[in-house]
């Protein structure tokens, strides 16, 4: 199947989210979509798939113009998206996720459980997607939840699929697996839209490449002669640089210790194993690991968010281990959280609501039970031009924004506030590069500036760059250490760790 998107335009009141966008995808083709946070990608996808009608332009499936009155027309049509957050509900089964909407039905129309456990083994085995049709979805990994939505996509005979940041939450194992679940969708014929902010990913994986900025075509090119400096610059309209900036490494005193922490999961395995490390004012430490290792759960206790079973968090000479998550925040610690729809923001608040989340009570903004509101609009709307959170008004909701502009919401709350210590997990996650070279910035800035910064993140890159310290979890507990104000970290030793292999590592 061919689709073209021929001058598609879409207003939502002034604001012109895609202007005049032509798009064209192949059958057995992977066509990159690349763009910054609010570039126009998410609502050129919708309209593809029936969610928004354009104000003008034409969708043409196979020569033939076509008209979607909803996501139905467009799922009849042979289009399927994966979005970015994942639609599943988990204390269902696999394949009760996969037929929810149209149940196959045997006699006396019950439900045909068997048919439908069938059709998905069948689905995986032929695109390499093999996963237990009786698993429930709580219990399965984020890369295997990955492969359910698609299977999902599938079972609709979709032949075109959107893949709306597919690789935000995957390891670096699990991308590649991923990688070949794509390759062989497209060799199967399949036409698939890739949408990304990775650049070296979206190089690997893609046959042509299309790039938004402001709603229009920016650019398009051919993945073999295209370099990562020449799209960042074609998405975000200037060089970006790729290098992270620091001062010269000069610690001062201990600032956040863990001693010897044990934390359990919610079945009462244990997450965290006999943890000890420290920060420093004035230090990066990065945390690297494969996702599932005890790096969230580490975070969530540190944060308050998680009781510990066992040690001690001991912060700026104070025992904190069993303080509220309010009372870590009025003593300055800043946390940027991994789950940004689940403890970062509140969907239905305005963006000036979040912007205050944890300091709506603080004498800046408040004066008794009341809150000042003037001054929440000022902040949030200074604050969010600095930040480049793209939104027509602070007073729209938070789920009204893209994955990174809540992202970036979140970002500039916590690093606007008066803190001594920053937690920051997944702090890039879904950021385009513009984005990201200036959150670093001010993560150095803080650093800099004598914070203490603890960051969590599945970039290795990302922790390598930004760190003067890093620490890799395996299983629990700190298998290696590497201290990278003394040289250039070695990527493969860490990777080593990450994968268990300390002495190979360590050599």
């Amino acid at each position: 199947m061919d689709i073209e998107l021929r001058g598609i335009t879409k207003r939502f009141g002034p604001v012109v989210a895609n202007a005049g966008v032509d798009l064209h995808v192949r059958a057995g083709e992977v066509l990159g979509l690349l763009g910054e946070n609010g570039a126009g990608k998410s609502t050129l996808m919708n309209v593809l798939c029936g969610l928004y009608a354009p104000d003008e332009g034409e969708i043409v499936i196979d020569g033939r113009p076509v008209t979607f009155d909803g996501p139905s027309d467009a799922i009849a049509a042979g289009i399927g998206m994966v979005h970015q957050h994942f639609m599943l509900v988990p204390v269902f089964t696999v394949a009760e996720n996969v037929i929810l909407g149209i149940e196959p039905t045997g006699q006396l129309d019950f439900l045909d459980r068997a048919a439908a456990r069938r059709q998905v083994r069948e689905i995986g085995d032929q695109y390499g997607l093999r996963v237990d049709p009786d698993a429930l979805i709580e219990e399965l990994p984020v890369g295997v939840q990955q492969r359910v939505e698609i299977i999902k996509v599938l079972f609709r005979s979709a032949d075109v699929l959107i893949l709306d940041e597919p690789t935000a939450v995957l390891t670096p194992q699990e991308v590649e697996e991923f990688f070949g679940i794509v390759r062989a969708l497209r060799d199967a014929g399949k036409a698939i839209i890739f949408i990304t902010h990775k650049l070296d990913e979206i190089l690997e994986i893609s046959d042509r490449i299309t790039v938004l900025r402001g709603g229009r075509v920016a650019g398009q090119g051919d993945p073999e002669t295209l370099t990562t400096r020449q799209l960042a610059e074609m998405m975000v309209g200037r060089p970006v640089s790729f290098d992270v900036e620091k001062a010269a490494y000069a610690p001062g005193d201990v600032l956040l210790e863990v001693r010897e922490l044990t934390v359990l999961r919610n079945n009462d395995e244990i997450a965290v194993d006999d943890v000890s490390l420290a920060v420093r004012s004035g230090e990066i430490v990065g945390i690297a690991g494969v996702q599932g290792n005890g790096q969230t759960a580490l975070i969530e206790a540190i944060t308050g968010l998680r009781h510990p079973a066992g040690g001690s968090i001991i912060y700026d000479g104070r025992d904190i281990t069993h303080s509220s998550v309010r009372a870590r925040h009025a003593m300055g610690i800043a946390h940027i959280p991994e789950d940004r729809q689940r403890t970062g923001i509140i969907g239905d608040f305005t963006i000036a609501e979040n912007m205050v989340l944890n300091s709506y009570y603080d004498d800046r903004y408040a004066s008794g039970p009341s809150i000042r509101w003037p001054e929440v609009m000022q902040h949030a709307a200074r604050y969010a031009a600095d930040f480049d959170v793209r939104t027509p008004s602070v007073h729209a909701k938070a789920f009204q924004l893209s994955g990174g502009n809540q992202q970036k919401l979140v970002v500039a709350r916590e690093l606007t506030r008066d803190t001594k210590l920053l937690i920051a997990a997944q702090p890039t996650r879904g950021l385009d590069v513009g984005s990201v070279e200036y959150i670093h910035k001010r993560i150095v800035e803080a650093r800099d500036e004598g914070d203490g910064v603890l960051i969590m993140s599945s970039e290795l890159d990302e922790i390598v760059a930004l760190s003067d310290r890093i620490v890799v979890m395996f299983k629990g507990r700190i298998v290696a250490e590497f201290d990278a104000f003394r040289g250039p970290v070695d990527r493969n030793a860490v990777g080593l760790a990450m994968a268990g292999s300390v002495s190979e590592a360590a050599a």
